[in-house]
């Protein structure tokens, strides 16, 4: 079994999936997270908090709300496994920034890039965002269409994908053997 690949685990909101995530991770003694939440209220830097809490010792931490695919690179040269939670916060930050739309793609086709030849274990959470009713403001439908896209992309360039439901994981693409053929 090989510990290099990429894996993006989807699912709605409280699912599971940062729990999933974290116990792929624990047998690595060199992890790093990418934190992509910018607290910009009490409740976010009390979530923040409680999140530290639940990964107990042994992480780095790079928090960094736009810039992913810089992240990504420095993390994996330190590190043999990686998590990005999330990539919804991110796409959030960077179309809330007013980045054009054409400009964040091409950002997303950098990342995949990454994540389709990760150099340690690599972990993707993003929010499955398309279950739901059609959005009634015009940002929301870009913001929900964007995430579809990312989560497309993403899952193409992915090795292995999980979708989560109610805590259990749904095993959507790849096996751990598999290799990236992209």
């Amino acid at each position: 079994m090989s510990d290099i690949r990429s894996v993006l685990v989807l699912g709605g909101a409280r699912s599971g999936k940062s729990t999933f995530a974290l116990e792929m991770v624990k047998p690595f003694p060199a992890k790093t997270l990418i934190a992509t939440l910018e607290p910009k209220d009490e409740e976010m830097k009390a979530r923040i908090a409680r999140h530290k809490r639940e990964r107990g010792p042994g992480w780095s931490v790079i928090e960094e709300p736009v810039a992913l695919a810089r992240a990504l690179t420095q993390a994996q040269a330190k590190s043999q496994a990686v998590i990005v939670d999330c990539m919804t916060l991110w796409l959030t930050n960077v179309l809330l920034s007013g980045k054009p739309e054409n400009k964040i793609l091409t950002d997303l086709e950098k990342i995949c890039k990454i994540v389709a030849r990760p150099k340690c274990l690599l972990v993707l959470v993003s929010n499955e965002v398309g279950l739901g009713i059609v959005p009634g403001d015009p940002l929301s439908r870009q913001f929900r269409d964007l995430q579809g896209k990312a989560n497309q992309m993403l899952a193409q360039s992915a090795g292995e994908v999980y979708l989560m439901a109610a805590g259990i994981a749904l095993k959507l693409k790849g096996s751990v053997a598999q290799k990236n053929c992209y």
